[in-house]
């Protein structure tokens, strides 16, 4: 357990390792501030495509193994992005970073096949957690980094931090024995990344191409028309790279909505805060602080997600996972809402951040038990595959959206190498808003789910969290009981847990 944490909080560092240069990233790499948000946005998509490929390579060819070669595609993205400064390289770079995200649901499934009963629940928790906790800790210490070394350092200790899970991983962590029959679904995975990157680059550069634009609107109309035509050819295919036949029902639908709307809210404390709290005092908003007072300041985000996650176990037990969903969402809305009149001091930033933290705690530890609750065991991999990728879209609109949003609500403003573009107010408060807006139609959206009785830790088949349609037989030699969906409980007898 600690190791596969450690790795998820490695993988999760990416997402967050240039938060505190990101205000100095058009400078250092000679472009705009538009162009720059592609260095953040690029480790998004990456870790939103590679979460159903690593998870469906894993059930084919060894969970361990597939988890070391993303951590190993990791080490080289972080070699890459240190020895550049250029825009297109460096993307290169952050995107091979990103690809290791598929590590997250890797842990995931390792743990279903591992791990006994009574610890599946509160691991799955803190691996989920993970995504959080290595974001909000990663800020402090790569801040200090930036601050007292050049800003290559934060990559060679990322690739430092890969090298390392890599060797406590092959050392301590054992491999499922477990495969899944079929083959890999190289045309979904093509089709997946292609629509993503279509739908984003237009979110991204809609404000400097124009909104009603031809190269907006075609390539949204394209991103469309790809992620039809991959939907419909991962319906017919045999051994889909993602499973939607899953989210016809009711509960996982929503739950993957849901999963999309606190994506958004999480990433967006992350963007905002840092910069706000380095921006100088003479821009009239601005806190003036070092890069390690920022880091420091929002730290609190992934420290209390990391101490939420036992808790949550303790509320789902008595309440269930969607009562545990809706009251992070509804702690993320206040956390945002009172973030809107309190962005004048540095203790009220600290404020915000714990509070936020809570609430994407809560939430994202409520999300793996909601989709267990919802389908048979055999199905529970592609389920929570399509939830872990939704949450990863989630995190990648947000990056694209809010860095535009705050890219073209941007001030000039003079300094020592002349005059520069900093972000505004204005285009902070609009971020804050709309993370606001997602998590409430968040909340709308899980008001809806069915309530589920609370967990008592269900027994699952083995598998990756991103399974083809074809159960994986357990290692168990006892036959499995038929599961029982009264209720949605989940159970099987003498399958290993």
């Amino acid at each position: 357990m600690p190791v596969l944490a450690f790795a998820g909080i490695t993988v999760a560092v990416m997402q967050t390792l240039l938060v505190p240069v990101i205000k100095d990233l058009p400078v250092l790499l000679s472009t705009d501030p538009a162009n720059a948000t592609w260095v953040m946005t690029a480790t998004l998509l990456a870790g939103a495509v590679s979460t159903p490929i690593m998870g469906r390579l894993g059930d084919l060819y060894g969970k361990r193994r597939m988890l070391l070669a993303s951590l190993a595609v990791m080490v080289i993205g972080s070699l890459i992005c240190a020895s550049t400064d250029d825009l297109v390289v460096m993307i290169v770079g952050r995107a091979l970073q990103g690809f290791a995200m598929g590590a997250i649901p890797l842990g995931i499934g390792i743990m279903r096949d591992e791990l006994p009963r009574e610890k599946l629940g509160s691991a799955m928790a803190l691996m989920s957690s993970s995504i959080g906790v290595g974001g909000g800790l990663a800020l402090p210490a790569a801040a200090l980094v930036a601050q007292h070394a050049d800003w290559h350092a934060l990559f060679l200790g990322s690739a430092g931090l890969g090298v390392l899970a890599m060797v406590l991983t092959y050392a301590l962590v054992p491999e499922p024995p477990l495969r899944a029959p079929g083959t890999f679904d190289f045309i979904g995975a093509f089709g997946l990344s292609l629509g993503l990157v279509l739908l984003l680059l237009p979110i991204t550069k809609g404000g400097d191409w124009g909104w009603a634009s031809a190269p907006t609107l075609g390539l949204l109309a394209a991103s469309v028309t790809v992620l039809v035509l991959w939907g419909l050819f991962e319906l017919r295919t045999p051994a889909p790279l993602v499973d939607l036949r899953t989210t016809a029902r009711r509960e996982v639908l929503l739950t993957n909505l849901a999963s999309i709307m606190v994506g958004v809210a999480f990433y967006a404390v992350s963007l905002v805060l840092p910069q706000l709290l380095q921006l100088p005092t003479s821009t009239g908003y601005g806190l003036g602080q070092s890069m390690v007072v920022a880091g420091l300041c929002v730290a609190p985000l992934g420290v209390t997600m990391m101490f939420v996650a036992p808790l949550y176990a303790r509320i789902s037990a008595r309440r269930g996972p969607k009562s545990t969903l809706m009251l992070g969402m509804l702690i993320i809305a206040i956390g945002y809402g009172a973030g809107l009149g309190l962005l004048s001091a540095a203790w009220q930033t600290v404020l915000i951040a714990v509070v936020l933290g809570a609430g994407i705690g809560l939430a994202y530890s409520s999300l793996p038990a909601l989709i267990i609750g919802a389908v048979d065991p055999s199905e529970t991999g592609a389920a929570n595959g399509l939830n872990t990728l939704m949450r990863s879209i989630g995190t990648s609109v947000s990056s694209a959206v809010i860095g535009m949003v705050l890219a073209n609500t941007s001030v000039t403003m003079g300094s020592a190498q002349g005059p520069v573009q900093v972000p505004s107010m204005e285009g902070f408060r609009i971020s804050f808003l709309i993370a606001t807006g997602a998590v409430l139609i968040g909340l709308v959206l899980a008001a809806f789910l069915p309530s589920q009785r609370p967990s008592g830790h269900p027994v699952l088949l083995a598998s990756s969290s991103d399974a083809g349609p074809a159960p994986v037989a357990p290692v168990a030699p006892v036959q499995a009981a038929p599961a029982a969906t009264a209720g949605r409980t989940v159970r099987h007898d003498g399958a290993p847990s």
